[in-house]
């Protein structure tokens, strides 16, 4: 067996687990906001790895910082530190409420450590009986077993046994739900700040500043989940920046590195204590290679001019939406924030969001869908508007070809 085995879609259903089902064809190229696959065919990435690829494909910037750390050092374990990652810790720390970074490999393991943590601070400074963590329902916080537990989509935490125990979940956007749940038992409230697997939902204004009232009356800490909704995705390097409330742990992950595994927990001096040596760990995190990426996604997107780009983005994907949907009718809601929109189906397409999805595969576009009924948009952030005006008239051909 060589690297140059000739390999295709059908080798993936003979060694793989078969908890995927990926599309039928296989990218082996990007750049920018477009992606070619094995036969040479050329599509528009409205996808960004799951909003992930927040600078597109293969940007000179990461390229690179990899290139340039690949060939310095790429790995150490936490027995030592390194500067990528002290860099990058401090210009977290620099441009957030935070005090201190924890580095993990992905979005599951910063959630992961977030719970923890809370857990560990609620234990140390009021006991063992103050142990409850409420989350929403149609959240996603990961796939490890604590966090697919919190995540309140039971269709992902079903089939593996007893679950981990302490967690509630009220509907997302119901305050008095969420009181009447909450006493001085619970040690943390975890979510999304604009929920995006469970369907592009934002939270209502009222609705956040309640929920960090709440928190501070039952000495809970407020964890936010800004896996998908950080590192600039909603136009604001997090989320929270935009809402005028700040949470107490944040998770980050997706668009931190780019395209490169990272994870990242930010916390207070205060709360971060809480986990001293030995308590958690990771072996890869921090690592210099990841580190190196992230610290160069960081100095692209921590900008005025991406920033400020991805709501002028928004903006022209909204409107084009809406004219597609003067058309044919297909949306009942176009939503979302920055680059994570949402266009939920109308009554009569419900349920149908992958079939939109496939059509856009045939039309060469990438999309993503939200649920059964949504259909999801995070594209680059720094998409040209030429990429965004051909992608969306190659789906505005995929709906024709669905609605018939």
């Amino acid at each position: 067996m060589t690297q140059n085995m000739t390999v295709t879609r059908a080798t993936f259903d003979e060694v793989m687990v078969p908890n995927y089902n990926p599309a039928k064809m296989v990218p082996v190229k990007g750049e920018g906001s477009r992606v070619w696959d094995q036969e040479g065919r050329e599509y528009i990435d409205f996808a960004g790895g799951i909003a992930v690829n927040c600078l597109g494909h293969c940007h000179p910037a990461m390229v690179k910082a990899l290139t340039e750390q690949g060939n310095k050092l790429w790995h150490l374990s936490n027995v030592f530190t390194n500067e990528p990652a002290i860099r990058l810790a401090k210009k977290l720390t620099e441009s957030t409420f935070a005090d201190r970074v924890y580095f993990a490999n992905s979005g599951a393991e910063a959630n992961e450590a977030a719970l923890k943590l809370a857990r560990r601070w609620a234990l140390d400074k009021f006991g063992p009986e103050k142990d409850q963590i409420i989350a929403f329902t149609k959240g996603f916080h990961g796939r490890t077993f604590f966090t697919v537990t919190v995540g309140g989509q039971p269709a992902y935490s079903d089939g593996f046994g007893p679950k981990p125990g302490g967690i509630e979940h009220v509907a997302y956007n119901d305050l008095a739900a969420l009181e009447k749940q909450m006493s001085d038992r619970t040690c943390a409230i975890m979510m999304e700040p604009l929920q995006g697997e469970g369907g592009v939902i934002s939270p209502d204004a009222d609705f956040v500043k309640g929920v960090r009232e709440l928190c501070d009356k039952h000495n809970a800490l407020l964890i936010f989940d800004e896996v998908q909704t950080g590192f600039g995705r909603t136009g604001s390097l997090y989320a929270y920046q935009q809402l005028g409330i700040t949470p107490d742990i944040l998770a980050s992950a997706k668009s931190l590195g780019g395209g490169f595994p990272i994870g990242a927990m930010l916390t207070t001096k205060a709360i971060a204590e809480h986990l001293k040596p030995g308590t958690h760990g990771s072996t890869y995190g921090g690592n210099p290679l990841a580190c190196a990426v992230a610290e160069a996604v960081y100095d692209v997107v921590n900008t005025d001019e991406v920033l400020q780009g991805v709501k002028h983005r928004e903006k022209i994907f909204k409107q084009k939406l809406a004219e597609i949907n003067a058309k044919y009718n297909v949306f009942k809601d176009i939503r979302g924030q920055g680059m994570l929109l949402g266009a939920e189906l109308a009554d009569q397409y419900e349920g149908k969001a992958r079939d939109f999805l496939n059509a856009g595969g045939e039309e060469g576009v990438m999309v993503l869908v939200a649920g059964p009924s949504v259909i999801r948009f995070t594209p680059s952030l720094v998409i040209p508007e030429a990429d965004i005006n051909e992608g969306l008239a190659r789906f505005e051909r995929a709906i024709a070809k669905v609605v018939g």
